[in-house]
């Protein structure tokens, strides 16, 4: 794009239309400029302004305006200082004293946000991977602000130190202060934002309040939400209640007012009405945290304690205050019954509606970017070891007390009748998922490297190649791209990865090397099984469905087929 000076007649007429400069030799317009485009607009420092970008009664200074720009009726844009735009700010994620703090900047991933705030146990690495983001912050900084191509800014108040990308849309915003707007994303109404970062196609409106956050790509914050010290990743949504100190992985929800998310990690996870934590007990301060590891869902009211760990996909109900650990127990149910945690292990297992959540997401799933990897599959190794692990786990309770009515588990109870069900339902899952990964990728490959399988906050990756990142980065010899690079690779071997610890696992259960036909007859064996799990979740959903759910439809009418009727055309 070419600049010039305005010219001393287009000065006079922009005088007359009401505009005003420190300095008109500071203000550059497009060669195509015309006088139209600004109408009582006062400029101050260092400003340009793109082709057919109109600006009316606003006060800007110290800002490069794109093209095709809308600004109109902003009491003040400005940039006061030299600043990084939001980048390089601390979010003291997870931890409210800051022991797991990240460092928000433009490119961050939930990947990258995973290593240095869950893995303080390397701490050279979290050093160098805070160097590497300084020195990328301070290539970025200016003392310029910026508006991108196609953005619209209309009815704001206060924007200061901001960077807005390309097609961005501001409207009646209250005040915006060091931060990033990355490109298509909206913000609305009366929001108040500091220190942040917005990406791509994000929406933050309704009156939210935002502190120190990072804001993933298609996340949205909405109807008065508040959130501080929050990373929230790719589709989150949240709206009506709070969240300090929060882990948000990808598809992380929580729609209800009175509902807090404070200190903890959550992924796919989905907050009920009145769900709460507390990490404060009152004697060290507020250093607790908890882990809710992928597809928690919480009930109405639930209430945990930190610290605490739930396995994935488990179902809490009640309060819970003992400070349990059930990661090893997938799939599960957790109540409160006569003040005490009782544990169900596997029972969502028989659940449709754990099917649907895993279903869902992937449909849900509608970013452009996508800079955080997302592994969507639901048979998986990670969660395949867990219930391996879950299954010597309550083998070992059973064989220690055959006669016992219940067992005592890392602070939870388990009804003996609960833990033989867990351990047949567990069993069911595992051979399915054998034959499901023995079938997704080539189990040949050798590519699995015989560690543990983790959830780096949505990609399913091995330990050991975690590690070998970990060890590259400490090292100084990985740069910001180059780790995700190598995320990237390895997230497109995953299928692979995992067959191949499929095939290694059933070698280590067999004895021997199965051969093709013996693969392919576990992999026969494991679609029976699975349509046999299909069919206990399909009758769950049945049982959501069926008529004995129509209480309350078409009360108005005594005549069951009238009352059918409406059951059906609303369900």
């Amino acid at each position: 794009m070419q600049y010039r000076a305005t010219t001393h007649t287009e000065r006079e007429a922009l005088a007359l239309r009401g505009c005003y400069a420190e300095e008109w030799d500071s203000v550059l317009v497009s060669t195509d400029f015309e006088v139209t485009q600004l109408r009582n607009v006062r400029f101050e420092g260092n400003i340009t302004i793109g082709s057919k970008s109109r600006i009316y009664d606003s006060t800007i200074s110290n800002y490069a305006i794109g093209d095709s720009c809308l600004i109109d009726d902003v009491l003040r844009m400005e940039c006061r200082q030299s600043t990084t735009f939001g980048e390089g700010v601390k979010v003291a994620a997870v931890n409210e004293n800051g022991g797991r703090s990240a460092i928000i900047f433009r490119e961050l991933t939930a990947q990258l946000a995973y290593l240095m705030t869950m893995m303080r146990n390397r701490p050279a690495m979290v050093q160098s991977l805070e160097r590497l983001i300084a020195e990328h912050t301070e290539r970025n900084r200016s003392t310029i602000g910026r508006v991108g191509d196609g953005s619209s800014i209309v009815g704001a108040r206060f924007i200061r130190e901001v960077a807005i990308e390309d097609g961005c849309t501001i409207e009646g915003t209250s005040h915006l202060e060091n931060g990033t707007v990355g490109k298509g994303a909206y913000i609305g109404i009366d929001v108040r934002a500091r220190d942040f970062i917005i990406n791509n196609n994000a929406r933050v409106d309704g009156a939210s309040s935002i502190e120190r956050c990072f804001v993933g790509e298609n996340s949205v914050v909405s109807n008065g939400f508040t959130a501080i010290d929050t990373l929230m990743f790719a589709n989150c949504h949240f709206e009506n209640g709070e969240a300090a100190s929060v882990f948000a992985g990808p598809f992380t929800v929580s729609h209800h007012k009175s509902s807090l998310l404070i200190a903890g990690i959550f992924s796919f996870f989905n907050a009920g009405s009145g769900t709460n934590q507390s990490n404060h007990l009152f004697k060290s301060g507020a250093v607790h945290q908890s882990v809710h590891q992928r597809g928690t869902k919480f009930g109405s009211s639930a209430y945990v304690m930190s610290p605490a760990i739930e396995g994935p996909y488990t179902v809490v109900l009640g309060r819970h205050t003992r400070h349990h650990d059930t990661q090893d127990m997938p799939y599960s149910y957790l109540i409160e019954e006569d003040g005490k945690s009782m544990l169900m292990p596997a029972l969502s297992l028989k659940s449709y509606g754990t099917i649907r959540d895993i279903e869902k997401w992937k449909s849900r799933d509608k970013r452009t970017l996508k800079r955080d990897n997302i592994c969507f599959e639901e048979f998986n190794p990670f969660i395949l070891s867990k219930m391996l692990r879950g299954v010597d786990i309550l083998t070992r309770l059973r064989e220690d007390d055959p006669e016992a009515k219940s067992y005592n588990y890392n602070r939870t109870t388990i009804r003996a009748s609960m833990l033989a069900r867990g351990i047949k339902l567990y069993n069911s899952a595992i051979a399915a998922s054998l034959g499901a990964l023995l079938e997704g990728g080539n189990y040949k490959s050798n590519s699995y490297d015989g560690t543990e399988w983790i959830d780096l906050a949505g990609q399913y990756i091995t330990l050991g190649e975690v590690e070998r990142i970990i060890s590259d980065i400490t090292l100084g010899n990985m740069s910001l791209e180059e780790i995700k690079v190598e995320l990237d690779r390895l997230m497109s071997k995953y299928s692979d990865m995992a067959a191949a610890y499929a095939y290694t696992l059933l070698t280590q259960l067999t004895g021997n090397q199965p051969d093709d036909a013996e693969v392919e007859a576990i992999i026969a064996s494991s679609r029976n099984i699975l349509n046999n799990m299909r069919m206990v979740t399909e009758a769950d959903r049945q049982r959501d469905t069926g008529l004995d759910m129509m209480v309350g439809y078409g009360y108005d009418y005594r005549d069951e087929e009238e009352q059918t009727a409406d059951f059906r055309n609303t369900r």
